[in-house]
């Protein structure tokens, strides 16, 4: 019903109509509203002076031809008609509905008269402010339009449904909850005003006191005024004149006014009109169906196309980064052969430069030599050498002479990149039609099954031409449900978690590019393990909880009770698992049982709402939700115990046992949605978990039997 609440609106003020009338528009108006939008117009453009001088023109703004006036001759009292003027033109405000609101021409007179029957100005024109059409009134002012007395009635159906608890009518200050009606008073009274105002001796013994709700039910079944006509007040409508399309009275119809229209009885054109009205609702409500589902389907193409334009960005990312990628490595081995020559070169200039460093060093210590011989002055001593020194000297000049001082290396590296066909390739680089993948095959020698997580794998066709971007696998429910999408991704495979223990999946695979998607391929057939084998989880535990035993033994490092949940979450079947006491020091008082994946892990199981548990010592247990404590039960646990817990999503119910003996009732009934087995547990305890074991028999052939 909220949507239907702008209906209920008044267009000028915005709040729920109050004692609306109908427009000759037919749009409605608050009554009060109605006379604030009132224009005055000139004597000139009033309907009598514009006979009396037979003028058609006027110096004020028209509106288009469609004008009313309830001067029209019509029969009806008013019609549509071209020949009258509209008000003129003034300033504009806008209601919270957003339409046009007319302001009055001047403020209204002050007076103790009701809405209706305070005088209007002589020659009111007032304009609806929904179709903006113009009207002029006649000397019955808001008085000629009828009241809308079905909009009350909706109004008020509306607004007591929307309303809080009855109050009593007689509290002077603060008014209380009403815990009675008097069907005869039509009051609603709190028990202190109903001893004191009604009290049930006397006449008033013999009234009926309802409770509120159902006195509200009474007050809607209570028959409503019934609506006069606008032109007789005294007399109630009793006819339907068909020509004017209004209920009319037998005056109407004696005065002459509608006696050579066809008139009908009003409760057979009330039932005809309902009638038609509920034909039309029906094309209505099949076009509103259509729409909602054609909303739905364009809404879900917004989604698919932000989808597929993040997933075309992101394809078209990676690719050019593949292409950076290669560049940047094909960059790398040219820069690897640039350095190589680098370092040849520079090594031929480092060798010539220490080779003639060395011949230079013995050319100089030579000619060094020969000037101090030269020097000598016994001749001959130095005619003894002098030869020998000829001749090293020439050979020695002779050395210098063979290329010796030219570089053996040239500074410029011949080396030239041709990167033209890469660069015109970059230019040309664009978006191609590609066809459809071909169908994707299942792998069924990789595809298997543990516990409830199912792992498979597929591949291209061999003879496959067509690249596949991604693909698109997909399950039922593992009840021969509807499919859903599990996975979407460029992988060729995918281990599905969360399933149902010992029930039976179909999955497909499909494979899609730019261009479209493939067929499905053959539906291969799951069947997930009757009982579960899991150990604890150290990434959802707390951070004081100490693991060992491949995540099966757990204890705690600290005195105050920490959380630890299992891997393996359940939202189907009948699951059974045990718990062995390890240590037990102190009389601690462990907790058990299941728990929702975002329970508190820093209290103890059962604090919050989030968790299902059963805490015990070592003389007594409880059950504990919600931190609420329930059915205290004799028989604790010592070092060596075991502790059952059997959670039952057929019959949504969790039960304990300790050392194979039920542990006071069944714990607690009505569990649905997904569920962890769970512990909490101090420092002064150790627990070891064992699963994979079978319901009990005892629960098997009670719950046949149930």
């Amino acid at each position: 019903m909220e949507e239907m609440e702008e209906e209920l609106k008044c267009p000028v003020c915005g709040s729920f109509y109050r004692e609306p009338i109908i427009l000759p528009c037919s749009h409605n108006l608050c009554q009060a509203c109605a006379r604030n939008i009132l224009v005055q117009t000139p004597e000139s453009e009033s309907p009598q002076s514009r006979r009396a001088s037979g003028s058609g023109v006027s110096d004020y703004d028209y509106l288009d031809l469609d004008k009313m006036s309830l001067y029209s001759e019509a029969d009806s009292g008013y019609g549509s008609y071209g020949g009258f003027a509209s008000a003129p033109t003034t300033p504009c405000q806008k209601s919270p509905n957003g339409v046009r609101v007319f302001p009055p021409a001047m403020p209204p007179p002050a007076t103790h008269l009701s809405p209706a029957l305070a005088p209007v100005p002589r020659n009111s024109c007032i304009t609806c402010p929904q179709c903006h059409r113009s009207l002029i009134l006649d000397d019955r002012g808001l008085r000629g339009f009828p009241k809308n007395r079905v909009l009350e009635g909706v109004i008020d159906r509306y607004q007591q449904s929307k309303a809080a608890a009855l109050k009593c009518q007689l509290c002077e200050k603060a008014p209380k909850e009403a815990t009675v009606m008097c069907e005869q008073c039509d009051v609603f009274y709190c028990d202190p005003c109903r001893l004191r105002c009604h009290p049930p001796r006397g006449p008033l013994a013999k009234h009926r006191l309802v409770p509120p709700a159902q006195g509200r039910v009474s007050r809607r079944l209570s028959p409503r005024k019934v609506s006069t006509c606008t032109d007789h007040e005294l007399e109630n409508h009793s006819m339907y004149c068909v020509q004017c399309k209004m209920p009319v009275c037998y005056q109407c119809l004696e005065e002459g006014k509608h006696s050579s229209h066809e008139v009908k009885a009003l409760g057979a054109m009330w039932k005809l009109h309902k009638s038609q009205l509920s034909q039309a609702l029906n094309g209505l409500s099949d076009r509103a169906k259509e729409a909602k589902e054609f909303l739905v389907q364009l809404r879900n193409m917004v989604q698919q196309i932000q989808e597929n334009s993040v997933e075309f960005e992101a394809c078209l990312v990676a690719q050019c980064d593949a292409l950076i990628d290669a560049l940047n490595r094909r960059k790398a081995q040219l820069l690897a052969r640039v350095n190589k020559e680098h370092e040849h070169k520079l090594k031929v200039v480092r060798d010539q430069i220490s080779h003639c460093t060395v011949k230079l060093r013995q050319t100089t210590g030579l000619m060094e030599y020969c000037l101090e011989v030269i020097k000598e002055n016994d001749p001959s001593g130095f005619l003894q050498i002098s030869d020998a020194l000829i001749r090293r000297v020439h050979l020695t000049e002779d050395q210098w002479g063979k290329g010796t001082l030219t570089p053996r290396m040239t500074t410029d590296f011949d080396l030239s990149l041709d990167n033209s066909p890469l660069l015109q390739s970059i230019h040309q680089l664009d978006f191609v039609q590609m066809k459809v993948p071909a169908t994707p095959i299942l792998q069924l020698e990789e595809c298997c099954t543990h516990n409830n997580s199912a792992t498979l794998s597929w591949k291209q066709p061999p003879l496959s031409t067509v690249p596949a971007e991604g693909y698109i696998l997909e399950l039922d429910d593992g009840n021969g449900g509807q499919f859903r999408e599990v996975y979407v991704g460029k992988e060729t495979m995918c281990t599905v978690d969360g399933l149902h223990f010992n029930s039976t999946y179909n999955a497909r695979i499909k494979a899609f590019n730019k261009t479209g998607v493939s067929q499905y391929s053959k539906t291969l057939v799951l069947q997930t393990s009757e009982v579960a084998w899991f150990a604890f989880d150290p990434g959802s535990a707390h951070s004081d909880i100490i693991f060992s035993n491949d995540n099966l033994t757990v204890t705690c490092s600290s005195y105050d009770d920490r959380v630890v949940l299992g891997k393996t979450g359940f939202s189907k079947g009948v699951h059974y698992w045990e718990l062995t006491v390890d240590r037990y020091d102190n009389h601690p008082d462990p907790a058990f049982g299941v728990a929702r994946i975002d329970v508190m892990k820093d209290v103890m199981l059962g604090k919050d709402d989030k968790a299902w548990a059963m805490y015990v010592d070592n003389n007594r247990s409880w059950f504990m939700h919600n931190n609420s404590h329930t059915n205290r039960t004799e028989g604790g646990i010592t070092k060596g115990a075991t502790i059952g817990v059997l959670l039952d999503l057929n019959r949504k119910t969790l039960t304990f046992f300790i050392n194979d003996e039920q542990q006071g009732p069944i714990a607690f009934e009505n569990v649905e949605g997904l569920f962890f087995p769970a512990v909490s547990l101090n420092r002064n305890v150790q627990v070891t978990l064992h699963t994979g074991l079978p319901v009990p028999d005892f629960y098997s052939s009670r719950a046949s039997i149930a």
